[in-house]
């Protein structure tokens, strides 16, 4: 009988145990995950290449003849700089970025699968093809190239997977819009996006 009692006593200590330490370990992963682990939003960037080969005028043309043919499209090299803040690394699918002039999708820029290591970057070298009779059949344009500068908007979705410790794994989505200013004189270009991770 004693021994019953002192077998039973040992397993009840023994659950108890087991229960306080799965609490603790509950407790430890929930504080991780809000802080440590909370994902944080990519940052980033994208400079468009070899605009100087396709230089405005000073009054308002091309200086390759750009324009000669408003039917043609015209391709420009894009690098697309994504920087991961978070623990965990992001391996996402192929999509396009659409590239916007006032409200008219001008050009598609294919992004191609990749892998953004944790606490990583990656830069991807791509390009977009613009449809140039939109653009120059937009009624704003000429007035935007004589202001001195031609604002386009982007926007894309990239779904993947995020993975964690090398055991975690976990469905994400990336919507991300860019507004990308080029001006006319100085042949430079700004960017500005905003990104925000959906698990």
């Amino acid at each position: 009988m004693g021994n019953g009692k002192t077998s039973r006593r040992g397993l009840k200590i023994c659950c108890g145990v087991t229960a306080i330490f799965i609490l603790i370990i509950a407790i430890v992963l929930t504080t991780l995950a809000l802080t440590v682990f909370k994902p944080k939003n990519p940052e980033i960037t994208v400079y468009p290449q070899g605009l100087e080969n396709i230089a405005f005028g000073r009054l308002g043309g091309f200086s390759n003849n750009f324009l000669s043919n408003a039917t043609a499209n015209v391709t420009v090299g894009m690098v697309v700089a994504i920087s991961n803040p978070n623990y965990g690394s992001f391996k996402f699918k192929n999509t396009t970025a659409f590239v916007n002039y006032r409200g008219d999708v001008v050009a598609e820029v294919p992004i191609q699968q990749s892998l953004v290591p944790a606490h990583g970057k990656l830069n991807i070298s791509t390009s977009a093809d613009f449809m140039v009779d939109r653009l120059v059949s937009n009624t704003s344009f000429w007035a935007d190239v004589f202001a001195g500068s031609v604002n386009f908007t982007t926007g894309a979705t990239v779904h993947g997977m995020v993975t964690m410790l090398k055991v975690l794994k976990l469905h994400a989505s990336v919507p991300s819009s860019c507004v990308i200013s080029i001006f006319v004189l100085s042949q430079s270009v700004e960017s500005s996006c905003k990104s925000k991770i959906v698990l």
